[in-house]
């Protein structure tokens, strides 16, 4: 079998809000984290973040929190590609988290089709001051 592989796809720089309580639904503790703007970069696309897209999160009675982000970026040749990045944020034994995405993307056919065409796997943390989360992208080869 196969060992799978990835390669450095960009880095985005995600300016948040803070977080709205919606409350305990059926599935869940209920919020969500409004997408105020940024940036991001790699070898072959950089741009901004558009504002207005958000983070729907539950926390599970596991203490799991799922990640559904929603939002889109404007490359630096103007193209819009839609994102929407599902995820996990668990609790370690060691007290740390597990945080892993799995972004999917919607461009535009052109040079940035490519991101139609692989399958990519994400990391977030938060960015120095708490406004912003670092959100690394990563293409499995």
């Amino acid at each position: 079998m196969d060992n799978l592989t990835t390669e450095f796809a960009f880095e985005a720089l995600v300016s948040i809000d803070v977080a709205t309580k919606i409350g305990d639904t059926a599935l869940g503790k209920r919020r969500f984290i409004g997408i105020t703007g940024g940036t991001f970069k790699g070898p072959r696309i950089e741009g901004e973040v558009i504002p207005g897209g958000a983070d729907w999160q539950t926390v599970r009675a596991d203490g799991v929190t799922v990640i559904d982000a929603i939002y889109a970026l404007k490359t630096t040749d103007g193209a819009v590609i839609a994102v929407r990045n599902l995820g996990l944020v668990s609790p370690t034994q060691d007290g740390g988290r597990y945080v892993r995405t799995s972004p999917t993307f919607d461009a535009p056919q052109g040079p940035h089709d490519w991101l139609n065409k692989s399958i990519f796997v994400g990391t977030i943390g938060v960015a120095e001051g708490g406004k912003a989360v670092r959100i690394g992208v990563y293409r499995v080869i």
